[in-house]
């Protein structure tokens, strides 16, 4: 590629690229102290009904129109948390400062979490609420998009020790929260399913109804396991050791540390360790959540949506 060419290509990415104004026109001077009329002439031809300009902002309100409704798309439940209006300028202002940086819209909420921790304000009084649900949202993602490994045979389980490292799937997302988002959220996407247009009226109310149920609630820890069967993901709540127990293999401990961390607060007798621990590694192990440590990793286990 000629070194024309790829100047040419950068400077119509940064045109295309550039924040509408609120009125979704391109901006008159770029942020950057650019004049978009005479960038627009130097990058495109007029025609007989539209200047250059105008025909540069049909490209620029493309571009920002389809990150708006992929945005939507990915975060409903906060859509519902905070209302169309807040969620605009959240929206607006996370992506004005948080601009992509990938070649997939998959990509685009990766940062969204850390920007609304920094900026409480777009959020405020829902903060810890609206944190959750985008944290939830965004493994939702992830757990949908990542691999998938073939669990081990009995055999392995069978030979397992107290130096056995186990893995978690890729696809297992674990999450310490303070709202039931995932009762939230789940309600939030069945009623996005419904095609039924006259049903619009009780499903916003619905959807205001559960909101405010969710966030009167005062917090109280919720560990949850975020996890992919087949094409669908599914939330699991765990009890407070399975939960220690996951986080430990996730983090690649040895089999007796994993053991040690998950009943720590010493709150149970060994009796009803041994109950807990047959319950939670047989429902894991038919869920096909564990791996063998020394299973290998291909491409060919991933999945993008």
């Amino acid at each position: 590629m000629s070194d024309a060419l790829l100047n040419f290509q950068r400077r119509v990415a940064a045109a295309v690229m550039e924040p509408l104004t609120r009125n979704e026109t391109t901006r008159k001077t770029r942020r950057d102290g650019v004049d978009m009329e005479r960038e627009a002439s130097d990058l495109i031809k007029p025609n007989a009904s539209l200047s250059s300009l105008q025909r540069l902002e049909i490209y620029n309100r493309q571009y920002w129109f389809r990150l708006y409704s992929s945005f939507e798309d990915d975060f409903p439940g906060l859509l519902t948390v905070l209302g169309h209006k807040n969620f605009e300028q959240v929206m607006r202002a996370y992506l004005d400062a948080r601009p992509s940086t990938s070649y997939t819209l998959r990509d685009l909420g990766s940062r969204l979490y850390s920007f609304l921790v920094e900026h409480q304000e777009l959020t405020a009084p829902k903060n810890l609420l609206a944190q959750d649900v985008v944290r939830l949202e965004w493994a939702h993602i992830e757990a949908y998009d990542a691999a998938a490994i073939p669990p081990p045979t009995s055999e392995f389980f069978a030979s397992i020790t107290d130096t056995t490292v186990l893995r978690l799937q890729p696809c297992i997302r674990l999450l310490n929260l303070s709202y039931p988002v995932d009762e939230l959220l789940i309600a939030v996407r069945q009623d996005a399913g419904s095609n039924d247009t006259s049903s619009n009226n009780a499903t916003a109310t619905r959807k205001k109804s559960a909101v405010r149920r969710v966030s009167r609630l005062a917090p109280t820890p919720i560990w949850l396991a975020v996890h992919r069967q087949e094409f669908t993901v599914y939330y699991k709540r765990l009890l407070p050791e399975e939960y220690r127990m996951l986080t430990a293999i996730q983090s690649g401990a040895a089999f007796e540390q994993v053991l040690a961390t998950a009943f720590s607060d010493g709150m149970m007798d060994e009796t009803a360790q041994a109950a807990l621990l047959r319950q939670a590694f047989q429902q894991w192990a038919a869920l096909g959540w564990l791996c063998a440590s020394d299973i290998p990793y291909t491409s060919d286990n991933s999945q993008r949506r």
